[in-house]
């Protein structure tokens, strides 16, 4: 998110950061969002109770009021229904810790290490109803080094997240700008 924030400063960078809005209202990126000058929002999840399409709807309306176009997924580890998934259909992404199609889901750099890959990496894909599962928008790449463990390995992608994402996001920008 911070480096989403910071590529938008760019001068020529096609995307602004209209909005920062969080499921958890103690979240640190609000705060780090806050100290950057953008606007933030809180939907906890948590008065909904167990009911995460009501929650996605009081998002969906908060994304509504700061006339959000494209919604950036960093960090926001919920399942997400087929009506909020429906309705930001092709202008939704998110970044993985895996070159997907490989290991959607949690534990990447673990199960990278398990299978003994060469190399592991992040992947931007717009979001569809499959966990994971949408077209790849872009990927990184970094080598699996002899002595990594999960947390080296999570190291080294994060730093190529924070690469990848922003380019990867003007990307999608223009692209949209030229339709």
């Amino acid at each position: 998110m911070a480096a989403l924030i910071d590529a938008a400063r760019a001068g020529d960078c096609p995307f602004e950061i209209a909005l920062v809005l969080s499921n958890r209202p103690e979240a640190t990126g609000l705060t780090v969002a806050r100290e950057k000058g953008v606007p933030v929002a809180a939907v906890d999840h948590r008065p909904f109770g167990g009911n995460r399409e009501a929650h996605e709807r009081a998002v969906d309306e908060a994304l509504a009021v700061h006339r959000i176009e494209v919604v950036t997924l960093a960090g926001y580890m919920r399942l997400l229904t087929p009506w909020l998934v429906g309705r930001w259909r092709g202008r939704m992404l998110n970044i993985h810790p895996s070159l997907l199609p490989k290991y959607p889901g949690l534990d990447t750099h673990a199960r990278a290490l398990a299978a003994g890959d060469a190399e592991a990496g992040c992947s931007v894909h717009l979001v569809t109803e499959g966990v994971d599962e949408g077209p790849v928008l872009g990927q990184a790449r970094v080598p699996v080094l002899a002595d990594d463990n999960p947390g080296s390995l999570a190291q080294r992608v994060l730093a190529a997240e924070h690469r990848l994402y922003p380019a990867a996001l003007t990307d999608f920008c223009r692209q949209m700008r030229s339709l």
